[in-house]
């Protein structure tokens, strides 16, 4: 079994925000408290260490508690350039990551692709949710292990930034999980505004 205590989580705040007008998305606040946070404190009791990935703002979000790595590449390459920076400062055989923006995922998350890594031998295993009866992967909330690191390396400084495009290179189990909407994320101002508790 991959027990948490092998597993380092990874808070992806690094984005542009631009759908949002360029706002530090992970400072944006839900229930009172910046996304982020929100992230960090779902995460930090299914992994044994947790990590942020953000390229601005830094002091704000060291003040977290959590150590925070910038992307080595420069040029906000996407979610891929925030898996290398973790897989880059991970400690663990496994990094498990998530975005900042979807403060609803489920408490088991990392239990399941963990049990489903495992018991496929895969080198990544990734959530998944059905709409209309169609399986959705959801790839930043995945599980990869650190040997991946060779990979993700060559394939981003070959230009490549597709995330499907790279998972599809290796052993891959995608996980379904029944609550959609636990997977929703705040794009937008006003998708922020509907996540909101009522």
């Amino acid at each position: 079994m991959i027990e948490p205590h092998d597993i380092t989580g990874l808070v992806l705040a690094g984005g542009r925000g631009s759908r949002m007008g360029g706002v530090d998305k992970g400072l944006q606040k839900h229930a009172g408290v910046p996304l982020a946070m929100h992230a960090l404190m779902r995460l930090a009791p299914q992994v044994g260490a947790v990590m942020i990935n953000a390229n601005r703002n830094l002091g704000a979000y060291e003040s977290f508690g959590a150590p925070v790595w910038p992307d080595a590449v420069t040029d906000y390459a996407g979610p891929l350039s925030g898996f290398l920076a973790g897989l880059e400062h991970c400690e663990t055989p496994w990094l498990a990551t998530v975005p900042c923006d979807s403060p609803l995922f489920p408490l088991d998350l990392v239990q399941r692709l963990a049990a489903a890594a495992h018991e496929h031998d895969a080198e990544i295993a990734m959530a998944a949710t059905r709409e209309a009866g169609v399986l959705q992967v959801q790839p930043v909330f995945c599980l990869l292990k650190i040997g991946l690191l060779e990979s993700l390396v060559r394939f981003t400084q070959g230009g490549q930034r597709k995330i499907d495009k790279w998972t599809a290179q290796h052993r891959c189990v995608e996980v379904e999980f029944e609550d959609a909407h636990a997977f929703a994320n705040a794009n937008t101002m006003d998708e922020l505004q509907q996540l909101q508790p009522r």
